[in-house]
């Protein structure tokens, strides 16, 4: 792991769509978290996605962030935001 590497951030515009429906505080708190992801992808309560290459998500509270860590470009791409309850599993 290369934790010196200048990470570039790249969101889905379905991420943003998911994001405009939460309220404020949820919202900060989520957005504070995906712009820590290029100092170090790997820090926080991360778990890697079996099954699927170079797929993580984080957890913030209910919610969870997935993103890909695409190494030999140094981009990190968030692609889903969810909020996870009871229900979910």
């Amino acid at each position: 792991m290369n934790l010196s590497k200048n990470w570039r951030l790249e969101v889905e515009r379905d991420v943003f769509k998911t994001l405009k429906k939460m309220p404020r505080s949820r919202r900060d708190a989520l957005l504070h978290a995906i712009k820590l992801l290029p100092s170090n992808p790997y820090f926080g309560d991360i778990q890697k996605m079996k099954g699927l290459d170079n797929t993580w998500r984080r957890r913030i509270g209910a919610y969870r962030i997935y993103y890909k860590i695409k190494n030999p470009e140094g981009v990190i791409l968030v692609f889903h935001l969810e909020r996870r309850t009871s229900k979910t599993y």
